[in-house]
């Protein structure tokens, strides 16, 4: 019995366990809340969050893309919004604010007061402290922007607080410092760093030897070369490129090639940097011969030309009296560009290529972020100075500042296309009429209506007939005329457009007006041309008549109109353009 009754009691057991299993299982999941903290290990050891190589965790990727995510939306809070609408946004972010974070956020370069409104900020959040990651990054923000001064006082807060001052900080000072022009700062830095006992890194030795370079120092640049090879330091691609920026500038083209094959057999590859720099000097100085060697290895390493440098390459070639074929292989996408320079032309072309090419780029990019304030700018300089603009990029732009209700950038726009002579597309002319109509701009829709129609699109019965009536309606008969004419004359109108429901848009807007003369004068046109008149039209003369005191009139037409309904009554069918006038006018 006693062994009987201990398998019960496993058997009770398990079957509790599997109803408690069950049962929790059923329960809804629950997720934590943002800034609790989850464990590692419960991570690790929960088979839903193990690879399929056995126990790496599968939310390492979607976390560095959350951390992406978090940074641009700071750094976009900071960059488009004032500091106090930015504080607000900030405050209310579920971020646990840490030195990689914020030091991320300061890289991401938003505007110097901004960055530094947000570092004073963010310091007096509770459990952050700034560290020298995030002092460093400062400080270069304050160097680049030309705050010497300000550089100097956080060098001096770090040393104050007792902050790590490393080899990247030094080289950021010193490098802003020789950017200023105070050399002896930036030389009296150097001597600080190895006199402190910090170990300068190769970015240390690449940034010092540029330094000297640039203010003519080139034997003490090579001395700290060598002390960089002896260090046991292997120079960069960078380190390579400032000595071939060197050479190549004091006309030493045989040694810049000898460096740049020399980087070639230490396993360093040239990059599109180093290469742009030595055609440049190249062209400068009229070399051709290591001009077509560094051309040569562009074309097997499929890199290209910035578009200035391509240009001055072209120019040195044309003066040289050589060919531009291996130049326009390595740039294939340039390959229009410039193209009646090398016939001896003038090189005013390739300038305004040049031009072209920047403001589209501007232009797009302003276009992306929704910069119609500086699109203005750029469209008033580009009218001013007659410049060339694509016709799709002025489409682009009349439609974007349309959606975005920016009228004075889409009609900077459509004055470029009439100048240019340019053709839109019918529904660009479009997208500009109706925010323009809505806006009571009536004069400046005519202007869009009349250039459409010197383009050959025709407006349309319906769309002409719906201005006409929003004219009339607006009191202005004369600009309905006019809009009237311009559609009638369109090189894509048919007689059809001059249709019952045209003319009769037209009749309301001076019967409106009280213009009754000129009313029935259109109406007179109206059945000379042999348009059909509909009930609507009768509709309108009455309503006219009646309003101008003209009774007797008015019930002649009534007369008209009863006998035009007894033809309908009797199964005579009603076109289409006069079921949508009485539709319009005469309530169906």
């Amino acid at each position: 019995m006693p062994v009987a009754f201990a398998g019960d009691v496993a058997a009770i057991g398990r079957a509790a366990r599997k109803i408690y299993s069950s049962w929790i299982h059923s329960l809804p999941q629950l997720r934590p809340r943002a800034g609790s903290k989850v464990s590692k290990r419960s991570l690790a050891g929960n088979p839903r969050n193990r690879g399929g190589d056995g126990g790496k965790p599968e939310k390492e990727a979607p976390k560095a893309s959350y951390m992406r995510n978090t940074i641009a939306g700071v750094s976009r809070i900071l960059r488009s919004s004032t500091w106090e609408e930015a504080l607000g946004e900030l405050r209310g972010l579920p971020i646990k604010w840490d030195s990689y974070t914020v030091n991320q956020v300061l890289k991401s370069h938003p505007p110097m007061e901004k960055a530094w409104l947000f570092f004073l900020w963010v310091a007096q959040v509770r459990g952050f402290k700034h560290d020298h990651f995030t002092y460093t990054t400062m400080l270069d923000i304050f160097g680049e922007a030309g705050r010497i001064s300000s550089m100097e006082f956080m060098f001096r807060e770090m040393e104050e607080k007792g902050l790590r001052i490393d080899a990247s900080t030094y080289t950021s000072a010193l490098h802003w410092y020789a950017k200023a022009g105070d050399l002896e700062a930036s030389l009296r830095l150097w001597e600080e760093m190895r006199r402190t006992g910090c170990d300068p890194t190769v970015v240390s030795y690449t940034a010092f030897m540029k330094v000297l370079f640039d203010h003519g120092r080139p034997r003490e640049a090579s001395a700290i070369y060598r002390e960089m090879i002896e260090a046991r330091l292997s120079p960069t691609c960078h380190t390579y490129t400032v000595l071939i920026n060197h050479l190549a500038g004091s006309g030493k083209f045989d040694a810049a090639l000898g460096v740049m094959n020399r980087m070639r057999k230490a396993g360093v590859e040239p990059d599109k940097a180093t290469c742009n720099i030595l055609v440049q000097k190249c062209s400068k100085l009229g070399e051709t011969a290591a001009m077509f060697e560094v051309l040569r290895y562009m074309r097997e390493n499929s890199l290209v030309l910035r578009l200035p440098i391509f240009l001055e390459a072209l120019e040195c070639l044309r003066k040289a009296g050589e060919s531009d074929r291996l130049l326009r292989e390595v740039n294939p996408h340039l390959s229009s560009v410039g193209s009646g320079v090398m016939g001896g032309s003038t090189p005013d072309l390739a300038i305004n290529d040049v031009n072209s090419c920047i403001d589209r780029g501007i232009i797009n990019i302003l276009l992306c972020k929704r910069n119609f304030a500086a699109i203005n700018l750029m469209l008033e300089g580009i009218i001013l100075l007659k410049m060339e603009l694509g016709a799709e990029l002025n489409a682009a732009i009349i439609q974007a500042s349309c959606r975005s209700q920016s009228l004075s950038t889409a009609l900077l726009a459509f004055q470029l296309s009439v100048q240019l002579g340019q053709r839109l597309e019918r529904h660009v002319y479009l997208s500009l009429v109706g925010p323009l109509m809505r806006s009571s701009r009536f004069q400046e829709a005519l202007k869009i209506t009349e250039e459409m129609a010197s383009k050959g699109h025709s407006l349309g019965a319906y769309l002409a007939s719906v201005l006409t009536l929003r004219l009339g309606r607006a009191g202005k008969p004369a600009i309905a005329t006019e809009l009237f004419s311009s559609a009638a004359s369109s090189a894509s109108s048919s007689p059809a457009d001059r249709n019952t429901l045209t003319y009769t848009a037209l009749l309301h807007a001076h019967l409106q007006s009280m213009e009754v003369e000129k009313g029935l004068e259109i109406f007179s046109q109206m059945r000379e041309e042999g348009v059909p008149v509909a009930a609507g039209t009768y509709e309108v003369l009455i309503s006219g008549l009646e309003m101008a005191g003209r009774n007797t009139d008015a019930e002649f037409f009534r007369k008209e109109r009863r006998r035009l309904q007894r033809c309908h009554s009797e199964g005579v069918a009603v076109p289409v353009e006069e079921s949508l006038c009485n539709f319009f006018f005469a309530g169906g």
